[in-house]
């Protein structure tokens, strides 16, 4: 058995729309929102929003999942010979998706010094497409949800490692300073005439929401209790089983408010150019 970004689809329309909104855990609403984000999309991917057996449910998860981590280190899950999977809450539909010290990534590499080692481990793999997923919630209520791909969203790696590479560089000029390479953008050493203070230099970085990003293809319902965006490359789509993708094209023709759009979006690394695209939206009132 396996899993993907359409089984999880297909497994969210279905769905009432109180279970939607709520964000059922399987047994009983999590009170952290963020932590609760997380098990919901967890869930999705699994088949078990509707799962009150917490012993299936982490069956599934040690079946589908190669690896689910912690809120220091991304990515935030990986399925077993599939996708990694980066989960962000916000709380406005237009606020800026905060990445603390890990840059965009539009594929996950397993030699990030970013990983965690158990991350590493945790399957034989090199790279994965990155998966992120954006979910609002605004009192205690989810109001959207995001599904993009990097490969769509981000620019490519050295785009940002030449970034930190020219901030490293321009601290090694100042004169007298004793620089440390950290996982983080560095650390400066005794700054001070004793020899007893350190600065330490970490990246807060941020990306723009996918709303915002994607404006020139898709728009909200601003009048509907739950809006839902997924947008997968060509190339991408392609990959998956031609059962998967039929199913997804059949929930077209019979479930009200949903849609597949063939789409052109800009490429991350180069706007002049456009690639093709699956827009997946669905709404509730």
């Amino acid at each position: 058995m396996e899993t993907n970004l359409i089984k999880a689809i297909l497994h969210l329309i279905k769905l009432p729309a109180i279970q939607i909104s709520e964000m059922s855990d399987g047994k009983n609403r999590v009170n952290n929102q963020g932590r609760g984000l997380e098990e919901f999309i967890i869930d999705l991917f699994c088949g078990t929003v509707n799962e009150p057996n917490e012993r299936i449910r982490l069956e599934k998860r040690n079946e589908l999942f190669s690896y689910i981590g912690n809120q220091n280190n991304p990515p935030d899950a990986m399925i077993n010979a599939g996708d990694a999977i980066e989960i962000k809450k916000i709380e406005t539909a237009g606020a800026a998706i905060a990445l603390n010290s890990s840059y965009p990534k539009a594929k996950l590499y397993s030699n990030s010094s970013m990983l965690a080692k158990a991350c590493i481990s945790c399957e034989d793999w090199d790279e994965k497409d990155m998966i992120y997923v954006i979910g609002q919630i605004y009192k205690h209520s989810l109001k959207s949800l995001c599904f993009v791909y990097g490969v769509d969203y981000a620019a490519s790696l050295e785009i940002y490692e030449r970034i930190k590479l020219k901030i490293k560089q321009g601290i090694l000029t100042i004169d007298g300073v004793e620089f440390s390479e950290t996982k983080e953008l560095g650390r400066v050493n005794k700054v001070d005439p004793l020899g007893i203070t350190n600065l330490r230099i970490r990246g807060m970085w941020h990306i723009d929401n996918p709303i915002k990003v994607f404006n020139y293809i898709y728009k909200p319902k601003e009048i509907s209790s739950f809006n839902l965006m997924v947008l997968i490359n060509n190339d991408k789509y392609l990959t998956f089983s031609e059962e998967d993708r039929n199913k997804l094209e059949k929930a077209e023709k019979y479930l009200e408010n949903f849609m597949i759009e063939d789409v052109m979006i800009k490429c991350p690394d180069n706007s002049a150019r456009l690639k093709g695209a699956k827009l997946i939206t669905f709404f509730l009132q």
